[in-house]
């Protein structure tokens, strides 16, 4: 463990963190920076006085949208803002034919399979991950993917999913919720990628991002278009929108405020640390971790290479004494899983291990 960093990237910029505790559960929820946690506070305090700041809400989406759009290596003018992944899913789902094959992976989280299942007219196929490259096939229309598995934090083999889409003339579909954040992605690899926020981005819920490949706007249904779609949203959100934003803005939901406010900054210490040196911190950690547990006998699901390390066949009552001895871990898929991130270091993989070690 020598070799590990005794702190994370970001410095004392997760000053509010409780002692005692080793945060583990970041691919559940991320933690917010203690600049994030005050900002919140204080649109809070001056919503509750009855002065909303509206302008500073409208420049936090604005930074936000940017933001993401320079860690995503997209432009500004590809980026929609939304509420949840499965409504920006839904507007994809919404759009294709009947009929039209859908290729997931199997075991794929819900809010990016379901709501292709919810048309009930489309052929929904489902295979196993590593498997998803060979099974784009002449009539794939769409592939969905996760870049990376919520449940045992396997990474998906995104080049060549996309050299079998394009092949077979089917369109992408990233779900990036699980990786933006740590690991390098470049949106404009895909035809469209979703990301909720409150991950690996450290925001908030009720905030996430659309990105839209110039050309396959198409493939995104205009039923969901409401006021902040329009091009100049305040002069026009009263009756039908007569002219929509020319840029993925037409794809907007109506901002949740708090959120962007909340997400605008986290996303800053984000760009400021960069996402190279947080994948080569929090994959060093995880890998640390992965070779310790496997040196106990317990191997870890997936290759390695990724900021999540699942751990099936634990000896009962382990969880409920990492969680005594201030370890916060989830439970998914029959595993423990085990998320590691800018505000960890080489004593949490350490005391993990500790209590592991002590049976």
């Amino acid at each position: 463990m020598d070799s590990l960093p005794n702190a994370g990237p970001a410095g004392d910029a997760f000053s509010a963190i409780a002692p005692g505790i080793t945060y583990l559960n970041t691919a559940t929820m991320g933690l917010p920076p203690t600049r994030t946690a005050e900002a919140l506070r204080t649109a809070v305090d001056d919503w509750a006085a009855g002065r909303p700041p509206l302008d500073r809400y409208e420049a936090a989406v604005d930074a936000a949208r940017a933001s993401f759009a320079r860690l995503l290596a997209t432009s500004v003018e590809r980026v929609a803002i939304g509420s949840t992944v499965s409504t920006s899913v839904g507007k994809i789902a919404a759009a294709l034919p009947a009929g039209a094959e859908v290729l997931v992976a199997d075991g794929d989280f819900s809010s990016l399979v379901n709501p292709f299942a919810g048309r009930g007219d489309l052929a929904l196929r489902s295979v196993p991950l590593a498997g998803l490259a060979a099974a784009v096939r002449p009539g794939t229309a769409l592939v969905a993917v996760s870049a990376v598995q919520s449940a045992d934090g396997r990474v998906a083999d995104l080049p060549a999913i996309r050299a079998a889409a394009a092949a077979h003339g089917a369109r992408t579909l990233v779900d990036a919720t699980q990786a933006a954040g740590w690991l390098p992605l470049r949106a404009d690899d895909y035809d469209y990628l979703v990301c909720g926020s409150f991950k690996w981005l450290l925001g908030a819920h009720g905030v996430s991002f659309l990105t839209v490949r110039p050309g396959t706007e198409d493939g995104l249904s205009p039923a969901f278009a409401g006021w902040y779609a329009g091009d100049d949203p305040w002069a026009e959100c009263y009756g039908p929108i007569t002219r929509l934003a020319t840029t993925a803005r037409q794809f907007d939901a109506s901002p949740a405020y708090l959120g962007f406010v909340a997400v605008a900054e986290s996303l800053a210490l984000i760009e400021e640390v960069g996402v190279e040196a947080i994948f080569r911190h929090d994959v060093a950690l995880a890998t640390a971790f992965r070779d310790g547990v496997a040196g106990l006998g317990f191997p870890a699901i997936g290759e390695g290479g990724s900021a999540i390390v699942s751990v099936p066949g634990l000896p009962g009552g382990v969880a409920e004494r990492l969680v005594a001895a201030g370890v916060e871990l989830a439970a998914r898929a029959g595993s423990l899983r085990f998320a590691f991130h800018l505000y960890n270091s080489g004593s949490d993989v350490e005391r993990v291990l500790g209590v592991l070690r002590a049976g």
